[in-house]
């Protein structure tokens, strides 16, 4: 862990806070928040911050490390290093890391500059070089269950849509994503439900002009990189045109619970693998798919979905299709 170099020295508040923390309770003294012993905050009041209104305004964690988004500001790296030199057994050499002048520093990427004279493909290449350069993967973090959300809205008579990556960890949801727009991307794991994630991306469409159609909620992603199991783009489908907000927050806090209780299955689970027999054909054959398989596993929420019959599957399902 790389941070901006800050001096080892402590202020008297910050030892009043160590000392106040240790002699607490030991599970008092596990979600206490280092952040109290952060050099900026050196009053004493800040210092004599009790644990139970970092709990509080933490949601029962440590702290976020993420609270003010990225690059990592100098107060988040202050309680970071706190926290380590507390809980490590070797925590004394923290400052041997901190001061130390070898370490290399984490890069970080430029802004591409663009010229009136550049090409369209080269000023495509330059946006497309910076882009890859921020690609950071989540199939490692296994804390962390991610799940596509879609949205339809309406503008001018025109239709658009627009997909997100949604995040859960620790009892929190987030988002992470690209737009024009600051607040139709990323969200920070502050959202306590699933309804006031989404019910908060649709007050983000409304300042812009923009009506709200259709959500579409997906599964997990498994974090088996070898899975052969499809991604569920749409296991839930609400017209948030024809439904209320509160029928629709009721109907995304149903399927958060369900997701966290991971009663859900994907409607193209995979089959069992039969043994080959030998002269057979490995190529899939096409059968008619039956009524339970079509309506069992996808709900759609909207009054429309009553009347339609259910259409007919496509025989892409019985092949091949894009994996993780």
């Amino acid at each position: 862990m790389t941070g901006p170099n800050a001096t080892s020295t402590s202020s008297p508040a910050a030892k009043m806070g160590r000392h106040r923390s240790k002699s607490t309770s030991g599970s008092t003294y596990c979600m206490s928040s280092p952040g109290a012993e952060s050099a900026s905050l050196s009053t004493p009041n800040n210092a004599g911050r009790s644990s139970g209104e970092e709990e509080e305004k933490d949601g029962g964690v440590l702290f976020y490390v993420n609270r003010t988004g990225f690059p990592i500001d100098g107060v988040t790296w202050e309680r970071m290093w706190t926290h380590v030199a507390k809980v490590h057994p070797d925590g004394q050499d923290i400052s041997k890391i901190r001061n130390a002048a070898y370490l290399p520093k984490h890069p970080v990427p430029s802004v591409p500059n663009f010229k009136p004279t550049m090409s369209v493909p080269d000023w495509l290449l330059a946006i497309q070089n910076y882009m890859k350069t921020l690609h950071y993967l989540t199939n490692g973090l296994t804390s962390v269950e991610r799940f596509p959300i879609s949205f339809k809205t309406q503008f001018s008579g025109n239709h658009f849509h627009h997909v997100v990556l949604g995040v859960y960890c620790n009892g929190r949801y987030g988002t992470l994503g690209m737009s024009r727009r600051q607040d139709l991307m990323d969200k920070a794991l502050t959202f306590r439900t699933l309804s006031d994630l989404v019910l908060e991306f649709e007050d983000s469409y409304r300042r812009y002009q923009h009506t709200l159609k259709k959500v579409k909620i997906g599964l997990y992603v498994p974090h088996d990189p070898h899975v052969f199991q499809p991604i569920e783009w749409k296991y839930l489908v609400l017209n948030a045109a024809r439904l209320g907000r509160e029928d629709m927050r009721k109907e995304l806090e149903k399927h958060g619970r369900d997701m966290r209780m991971k009663i859900l299955k994907s409607s193209s689970a995979q089959s069992p693998i039969k043994e080959r027999s030998r002269g057979k054909s490995l190529s899939p054959r096409r059968r008619q798919s039956s009524p339970q398989r079509r309506h069992i596993h996808r709900r759609d929420k909207s009054p429309a979905a009553l009347d339609r019959k259910p259409a007919e599957l496509s025989t892409l399902t019985d092949g091949y299709q894009i994996r993780i």
